[in-house]
């Protein structure tokens, strides 16, 4: 006999209940079923994206494990956006969002549905943290399945990826390749189903969500085109079950010490700007007191090792095939770098399932060696001072110039800052600022890839830098500061930037600043009037309702000032 561990469908006991039950027959359930849990498959499905068009296959071998073990699943589905789709648009204001969007409309059907256990499938930048903000949030045994890398395309005998397009259009304007060689770049870089295959948004945060415990062994690696992801989807159907029997809840596994091991991995990886955002949302959701000071801390003593893109050379099918995110993983353990008494998905704790993980292979040359890092320290730095007093984020990976002092090129949108850049009036040593493009002032705080992208093409990549208070892809490498806070819709100081003021960038003392006088901006700051916040639909609702980007943006009111 099935062993009874209904608790949020219990609701559909009872007499007064015969009218949800009728309902829930006509989608097939019997007398039986009703004894069972009732499991959801939140498929993020799309045909908008490479990243998401392979999900539904991926859900319902999620769905065949679940039923195996025992429960009732319902597949449901929720949006997703394509962000390099996006990239450089209007569209792109839709992004950050949609995070949102899709953490609240999970949350939504869990909850009115009453669902026992969840299953979340993500494979782009945004439905990752958005599925695990609504794991959060549901409070039900729940485990995240990544959709998994895409291959790298592949020309003229090199790998290429979607940022190798961008950077195209820059090298294009700067006349060193043809239209036909732009076009075959166009055509070879993405292959075929999965997320942008470099270590960027996407592949960042499934690796943190491992690291995090809240998804199976080796599912941030795992290709979207492989049998291994196949399984992986299965096995997590049957994982939520035996979370359900052992009442292992989210609560259980996403301590501060699995941030902790999160924020490891990703400063170790090289990964994306964006996981800050993303990392500081869900530790919000389940309520966790995780700040940047604590991405600060870690980052101090964590080195970087991996070489992958943006800023190295290799992709994350290329980590698979040397052992993953996990014998990355089991390296840091053993080396004292990880918690491994942290809960995982799996009712084991991190120490165990890596008790048994594979080792890096002999040879491999994308992990270097502890004794011999990459960096010393973590690539992901925290910079302060009177151009952010909140704070605002780098990534230095691969990047040589340590200090930059330049006059200010002043833009209140990426369509003038880049029409500047490709009519060849940014200059060398110019720190080009892009502002009102915060989480408020955007609305939607968009990404700076394109730009940032065209930059590198010209060969300026180091040469000018670039700060905004919006965001930057994972893709995106060079001289670049995102997430400045407070942004200037909101009155921050870059609100008060004006063409030739002398901007400092300093990744040694972590700084941030302009050279103004405090009276100066006081009389700059007493004539300022914030521009009107945007009111009309998704974009009004979220810039009256998100906060700064330094606390992860967060749309909901829990724990707010």
């Amino acid at each position: 006999m099935t062993k009874d561990l209904r608790i949020k469908s219990s609701a559909f006991d009872g007499t007064m209940r015969a009218p949800n039950r009728a309902m829930l027959r006509a989608v097939g359930l019997t007398d039986e079923d009703f004894k069972k849990p009732m499991i959801g498959v939140a498929d993020t499905e799309s045909e908008v994206t490479p990243c998401n068009i392979h999900m539904g296959s991926l859900s319902r071998r999620a769905k065949e494990g679940a039923r195996d073990a025992g429960a009732v699943p319902f597949l449901f589905h929720t949006i997703t956006v394509s962000d390099g789709i996006s990239m450089g648009t209007p569209g792109m204001r839709y992004s950050l969002p949609s995070r949102d969007i899709i953490a609240d409309s999970i949350e939504t059907v869990v909850g009115a549905e009453n669902f026992d256990g969840l299953v979340a499938f993500g494979g782009c930048d945004k439905n990752i943290p958005g599925c695990m903000i609504a794991i959060a949030n549901a409070e039900i045994p729940s485990v995240f399945v990544y959709g998994g890398t895409i291959a790298p395309g592949h020309l003229n005998g090199k790998d290429i990826d979607l940022v190798s397009v961008f950077e195209g259009v820059g090298k294009h304007n700067n006349g060193d390749i043809t239209d036909a060689e732009l076009k075959a770049i166009e055509c070879a870089a993405c292959p075929g189903a999965g997320a942008c295959g470099g270590m960027y948004t996407a592949n960042t945060m499934a690796s943190a969500i491992e690291a995090l415990g809240m998804s199976l062994p080796g599912s941030s690696s795992h290709p979207a085109e492989s049998s291994e992801k196949e399984v992986d989807s299965e096995e997590a159907g049957r994982a939520v079950m035996n979370l359900l029997e052992n009442g292992i809840y989210p609560k259980d596994i996403m301590t501060k010490e699995a941030f902790e091991n999160a924020i490891t991995v990703v400063m170790v990886l090289g990964g994306s700007t964006n996981a800050i955002l993303h990392l500081l949302a869900i530790a919000h959701a389940i309520e966790v007191d995780l700040t940047i000071d604590d991405f600060d801390r870690i980052q101090k003593k964590v080195p970087h090792l991996a070489d992958l893109k943006p800023s190295g050379r290799f992709v994350m099918e290329d980590l698979y095939k040397v052992g993953g995110v996990q014998a990355v993983m089991k390296m840091l353990f053993e080396a004292g770098y990880l918690h491994g008494d942290c809960m995982t998905v799996t009712g084991k704790t991190i120490a165990e399932n890596l008790k048994d993980a594979p080792s890096l292979k002999e040879g491999q040359e994308i992990i270097a060696p502890l004794d011999n890092p990459k960096r010393k320290d973590g690539p992901l730095i925290i910079l302060k001072g009177n151009l952010s007093p909140e704070g605002s984020v780098a990534k230095v990976s691969g990047v040589k110039v340590k200090v930059h002092t330049g006059p200010a090129r002043v833009f209140d949108t990426e369509e003038e800052a880049t029409a500047a850049v490709m009519k060849n009036e940014i200059n060398e040593g110019d720190v080009l600022v892009i502002r009102f493009v915060g989480p408020k002032g955007g609305p939607g705080m968009p990404e700076m890839l394109s730009i940032s992208s065209i930059l590198v093409g010209k060969g300026l990549g180091e040469k000018v830098a670039l700060l905004t208070d919006g965001r930057f892809s994972g893709g995106t490498h060079g001289l670049v500061v995102g997430h400045i806070a407070p942004e200037a819709q909101v009155g921050g100081p870059i609100a008060f930037l004006k063409d030739g003021d002398l901007v400092t960038i300093d990744s040694e003392k972590k700084q941030l600043t302009f050279d103004v006088s405090e009276e100066e901006l006081e009389q700059r700051r007493a004539h300022w009037v914030a521009p009107p916040l945007y009111k009309k639909g998704v974009l009004g609702k979220y810039a009256h309702n998100v906060t700064s980007a330094s606390r992860g943006a967060v749309t909901d009111y829990l724990n707010r000032d």
